[in-house]
Parts: C-alpha cells; sequence; structure tokens
C-alpha cells in the first residue's frame, strides 16, 4: 500500500498524526487488560489486514493492465510485498488468541465495495488509484498507531511501509501528464471521487465498530472528544492535497 522521493514523500508526523496517547507509553500485556482496548486492536489488525490482502490482489489484477514486461514486474514485486504485511498482521492477530478469518470479516462488505465502485477503467486509473487510495488507508491508520501500545503501533507502522507504489505512480503519472496534457484532467476527476469515497469509507468503519471509534476520539482513556474525529479527517485531506500536486494534479 505505500517509496517517495524526498521530495515527494509527505512528512506524516507534521501532517497527518494525532497525539500520542496515555496507551501509548504501555506494552500490549498492560494494555490489552481494558477489554475495550483490546476489541479496538482486534478491529483495528483485521482491518488493515483485510486492506493488505485486497492490495495484494488488486495490484496482481493491475498487472495485466501493464503495458510493458518491466511495469508488469514491477506490480508484481509490489504484490508480493502486500501480502508479506497481510501474514505479518495474520501471525499476529494468531498470537493474541484471535481467529484471522472472524477478524477481517466485519470490513470485508465495506472494502470490497469500495474496490467495486471505484474500479479503473484503464491503467493510469489503476496507478492513480493505488496512490491515492492506499495513501489515504495508510494516513488514517498512522492516526490510529499514535493511540496504540507500543508494541501494536510498531507493528502497525511496519506494515505501512511503501511498497515502491507511490514512487512509481508519481513517474509513470508524470510522464503520462507529459505526453498529452489533456491526461492530467481526467485523472484529477477521478483522484477527487476516489477522495471522497476513500473517507466515506473510513468514517463508516469507524462508526459501526463501536471500541474502534472510541479508541480514535480518545475515548478508551484520555476522554471523550468528538472534535478530534474532523480534525483527523482535516489533516489527512491536507495530504491528500499534497500528494494530488506531486502527480501534477490539481487537488
Amino acid at each position: 500500500m505505500r517509496s517517495m522521493t524526498t521530495s515527494d514523500k509527505p512528512d506524516h508526523a507534521a501532517e497527518t498524526s494525532a497525539a500520542p496517547t496515555a496507551v501509548a507509553a504501555q506494552d500490549w500485556e498492560r494494555a490489552a487488560a481494558d477489554p475495550q482496548y483490546r476489541a479496538a486492536v482486534v478491529d483495528l489488525l483485521g482491518a488493515l489486514a483485510y486492506g493488505e490482502l485486497a492490495a495484494f490482489e488488486r495490484l496482481a489484477e493491475d498487472a495485466k493492465l501493464a503495458p510493458t514486461l518491466a511495469d508488469k514486474a514491477e506490480l508484481a514485486s509490489m504484490a508480493s510485498a502486500e501480502f508479506l504485511h497481510f501474514e505479518r498482521l495474520r501471525k499476529r492477530l494468531t498470537e493474541i488468541g484471535e481467529e484471522p478469518t472472524r477478524a477481517m470479516e466485519p470490513f470485508v462488505a465495506a472494502l470490497d465495495g469500495f474496490h467495486r465502485q471505484t474500479a479503473p477503467s484503464d491503467w493510469l486509473e489503476g496507478l492513480v488509484k493505488a496512490y491515492v487510495g492506499d495513501s489515504i488507508a495508510s494516513d488514517f491508520y498512522r492516526e490510529v498507531a499514535a493511540r496504540l501500545d507500543a508494541d501494536t503501533r510498531d507493528l502497525v507502522l511496519a506494515v505501512l511501509d511503501d511498497t515502491g507504489h507511490a514512487s512509481f505512480a508519481v513517474e509513470k503519472v508524470r510522464a503520462a501528464i507529459d505526453a498529452d496534457p489533456r491526461v492530467g484532467g481526467r485523472l484529477a476527476l477521478w483522484a477527487r471521487r476516489l477522495m471522497g469515497e476513500a473517507l466515506s469509507q473510513s468514517q463508516r468503519v469507524v462508526a459501526e465498530r463501536d471500541a474502534l471509534s472510541t479508541m480514535l476520539v480518545g475515548g478508551v482513556a484520555d476522554g471523550f472528544d468528538l472534535a478530534e474525529v474532523g480534525r483527523m479527517f482535516s489533516r489527512i485531506t491536507e495530504a491528500h492535497t499534497k500528494r494530488m500536486a506531486a502527480l501534477g494534479l490539481a487537488a
């Protein structure tokens, strides 16, 4: 889901980070003593695991649209990296006594629906979808990471590591726009649609999972602050605007 060049890479710590919470100073064993917190982490790992599995499947499909053999091989390599991320998450769920499939199931419908509604019509739309959609998801999970125990936070940040898709997408999209500037308008509209769908999906997931939504707004240990959710999505939107500029598209 995620290496950009130094000039293109957003400063996630500055742009899309919530303030650390008291739980962040604890390890998993201490934090998991709170059943609501444990349920939130299981939800988070389940959602992230299915997201990585879906990313693997999508990249494998996108490889079929690749115009060159080199592009096909590059996407296949990225798909493999996504599957390794999925394996780490599945292993962690098992380690904490959870059945991975059961943890993922609540998020299948929302993620599959998002991918159905945003199926790309060509190679370039697929690249923009991966770059924009995966980056929004990564920003969302980085926001959540600030509220996690140290053990879970390290795992989440590790599986959010860029697989190389960001720099690859930026390079290919910029080259396409240079070759035909008319492409930029079409892809800008596509990216706006992706942004709207991705934010709607994230908000639905948060709203439907009580433990996860409570953790996001600080209700588990730090006081309920609904306004923090709005600030979180504002930070994600700001990061998206900068990525659009990196692609050479108007936000």
